[in-house]
């Protein structure tokens, strides 16, 4: 049986009603597990590159406080090099120089969503694209952004579900 991102770093044990329950949910967790691998791992970046993906990954389970998948995370852009978060992007409340407008656009985006989505508007979208940012690669960091929300949800509600088992 393949262990998934979100099994890992909610520390699902390997035997009892936990396991066996998502065992049975199996084809939602290879669903899950590929939604990970096109969110994060793209054949097409576009002008989103996979370093970036991992850091604002990284940045998005910090926030959130969630200690498995933030080590996931920060091993996945670890993976890329010393140094491929050279604005420390994966660290909550950092930001690259005024002079990067599109990345800059992108963590508050990502901020803003990953804090308070009920407050993202269609204004937000627009400050993206006044950034410079191509409609595709709106929809890829929302993409991504959806997916990491959604999978430090199913992470923070597996985590305590394996602590009670």
């Amino acid at each position: 049986m393949m262990t998934h991102v979100i099994e890992k770093a909610a520390n699902v044990p390997a035997t009892g009603p936990l396991a066996d329950a998502l065992a049975m949910r199996g084809k939602l967790m290879d669903l899950t597990q590929a939604s990970y691998e096109a969110a994060l791992l793209p054949g097409d970046e576009g002008q989103v590159p996979a370093i970036v993906r991992a850091a604002l990954a990284c940045r998005m389970a910090r926030i959130c406080q969630q200690a498995g998948l933030s080590r996931h995370y920060a091993d996945l852009l670890q993976g890329y090099g010393s140094d491929a978060d050279p604005y420390q992007l994966a660290e909550p409340g950092t930001k690259p120089p005024e002079s990067d407008k599109r990345l800059g656009a992108m963590v508050a985006y990502v901020d803003l969503v990953t804090q308070s989505p009920r407050d993202a508007t269609k204004e937000d979208i627009q400050a993206l694209m006044q950034a410079g940012i191509e409609e595709a690669d709106i929809v890829r960091l929302a993409g991504l952004v959806a997916f990491v929300n959604y999978q430090l949800r199913v992470t923070a509600v597996l985590s305590v579900m394996g602590e009670t088992s």
